[in-house]
């Protein structure tokens, strides 16, 4: 069991995550793991820097823990070539730390650069071809592609790491599992669902299982509470919601019947160890061997502090409870 911690790009400025991720090194954590947006989820959170740059910076700054993205969408701001090119580079500055987590992507962060925003199954289509196109890449010299989404023309990446990087697919379903298992080397999800692991190892899938454990640590319950409902309760909107929507504004209002009680049900809450460690017990019974913890209390600090004591110890010795 590897245990990470998640530090969200858009509640904090660009020299706050990389001191984060130094911290993170410091507690004991194995990974840190890093979203790629454009723009917050909401207005309340005030940050969106570029992932890319902060990884490099990690890269300097780090010299044992892993580095993540969770996750990058290679299809619209940016094109799979330029993932190839910006994954290989990241691993080999942070000599082989490296892992690619990918999806599908958000319309809050892809729709900026005009090209619209298409269907799921567009979508997913536009998915597989580009870890075909980053796959090639990888292989070295010049390639050339040609999908029915997307092109690639006579292109190489000149500087490739001795170890490539883990690809890691994220999954809400059998389908992306699938996907997963036969054009990536490892699985990611944010929910505790087995199936999704069943049909990653089914596919022939061995590679690391992610997943993201929802917590808001604090010093008392209420400030854990208040915090998440100000700058996470986004997260309650669901997958079909998060997906869609074009801008903060849209989250803002989306969430806007979210409630303490809400919170409570999908974050664990307060100070209380237990309640974490209970928490992530069910991402370890669906099978993720790579938990992240996701806190979304309003102390990262003194967050850091209660996993360099206990809190990393505890989830790491995790076993399925059948």
């Amino acid at each position: 069991m590897q245990v990470g911690y998640k530090i969200a790009t858009e509640a904090f400025g660009p020299e706050q995550v990389v001191e984060q991720a130094v911290a993170a090194e410091e507690a004991g954590f194995d990974f840190v793991e890093l979203s790629d947006h454009y723009h917050p989820w909401l207005e309340s959170q005030g940050h969106s820097a570029f992932t890319w740059s902060m990884l490099g910076a990690m890269a300097a700054r780090t010299e044992r823990i892993g580095l993540a993205t969770g996750v990058t969408c290679p299809m619209f701001r940016y094109h799979p070539a330029v993932i190839a090119q910006a994954a290989a580079t990241v691993q080999i500055l942070s000599r082989n730390r490296f892992t690619l987590g990918i999806g599908s992507g958000e319309r809050l962060n892809e729709h900026v650069v005009g090209g619209g925003w298409p269907a799921v199954r567009i979508r997913h289509h536009m998915l597989r071809e580009a870890l075909e196109i980053i796959n090639l890449l990888w292989q070295g010299g010049y390639q050339s592609y040609e999908g029915e989404y997307l092109t690639l023309e006579d292109a190489r990446v000149f500087d490739l790491p001795d170890q490539l990087p883990v690809i890691a697919v994220a999954s809400g379903g059998p389908g992306a599992s699938k996907l997963a298992a036969e054009h990536a080397t490892g699985l990611f999800a944010t929910e505790p669902k087995a199936e999704l692991v069943e049909a990653y190892a089914e596919h022939g899938g061995s590679g690391p299982k992610y997943a993201e454990v929802p917590m808001a640590w604090a010093e008392t319950e209420d400030a854990a509470v208040a915090e998440a409902l100000e700058k996470s309760r986004w997260a309650l909107t669901g997958w079909p919601v998060m997906s869609e929507l074009p801008n903060p504004v849209n989250f803002d209002a989306a969430s806007a019947t979210v409630r303490p009680d809400d919170i409570r049900g999908q974050f664990s809450v307060g100070p209380d160890l237990d309640a974490h460690v209970q928490r992530a017990q069910p991402y370890v019974d669906a099978g993720f061997d790579h938990l992240v913890l996701q806190n979304a209390g309003p102390d990262p600090d003194g967050f850091l502090a209660v996993c360099t004591s206990e809190l990393i110890e505890r989830v790491r010795a995790l076993t399925p409870s059948s």
